[in-house]
């Protein structure tokens, strides 16, 4: 009698609330379960939502609360916390969980054990492992540290890898730049397609050197002014 009675007053509950806020945009939501919650996935949410393990809504603004999957079909806006904080367009927002992945543009904090970042991100990303396939600007802390697009900014992980044309400074056991590299390489192997400033590590290794080199080994695949040398190389 006391479940039936309290599936009554949530059904009425719902059927309340849905009159009330009648628009597409609702302030709060509350989920258990998708669609198992207050408003439909189809409604954006500006103000709170709390979820108790999968929730969906499109554009969400403001804070979503949450002990499993918090996802945003649209735009995510404010600040997420939970397992999964999973946007399917842009997000500005700071994002706390175990993955944190945004599918368009991302503005922001990612703090997680993975972050992913589909499209170009300005912010940090602070994780194990931190991955962005568009043009990066901004802070990569972590463990692996990966960027598909032009990068402007710092990385500092165990290995980092910029596939693109990289400004600025990589820290880590292995620094990769897979274009032209215009700053500072800091680790036990630093390689860069193209080197046009300063790499100091004990392996140091580039098809073009426009710049120094220091370690044990430095090669300059170029060879002006020398192929290979023991403790720098150089060419300006």
């Amino acid at each position: 009698m006391i479940k039936k009675r309290w599936g009554i007053f949530l059904i009425l509950f719902c059927c309340f609330t849905n009159l009330v806020f009648a628009g597409s945009t609702k302030p709060v939501q509350l989920a258990a379960w998708s669609p198992l919650q207050l408003f439909s996935e189809n409604d954006s949410i500006s103000g709170v939502r709390l979820n108790l393990f999968y929730t969906d809504n499109q554009n969400v603004s403001g804070l979503t609360l949450g002990a499993g999957w918090n996802k945003a079909s649209g735009d995510m806006k404010g600040a997420s916390f939970g397992m999964v904080n999973w946007v399917d367009e842009a997000a500005y927002a700071w994002k706390v969980g175990i993955l944190n992945y945004t599918e368009d543009r991302s503005v922001g904090v990612d703090i997680g054990l993975v972050n992913i970042g589909q499209g170009d991100t300005t912010g940090l990303q602070l994780g194990a492992v931190n991955w962005n396939e568009g043009f990066f600007h901004g802070y990569q802390g972590g463990f692996i540290n990966y960027v598909n697009g032009p990068f402007v900014g710092s990385q500092s992980g165990v290995i980092n890898i910029a596939t693109d044309n990289f400004s600025g400074f990589q820290l880590g056991l292995m620094n990769y730049v897979g274009k032209e590299m215009t700053g500072f390489q800091l680790g036990v192997f630093n390689s860069a397609a193209k080197s046009t400033g300063f790499q100091l590590g004990l392996f140091n290794a580039t098809d073009s050197l426009g710049g120094l080199q220091i370690g044990f080994s430095n090669y300059n695949e170029e060879g002006q002014p020398m192929l290979w040398m023991l403790g720098a190389n150089w060419a300006f």
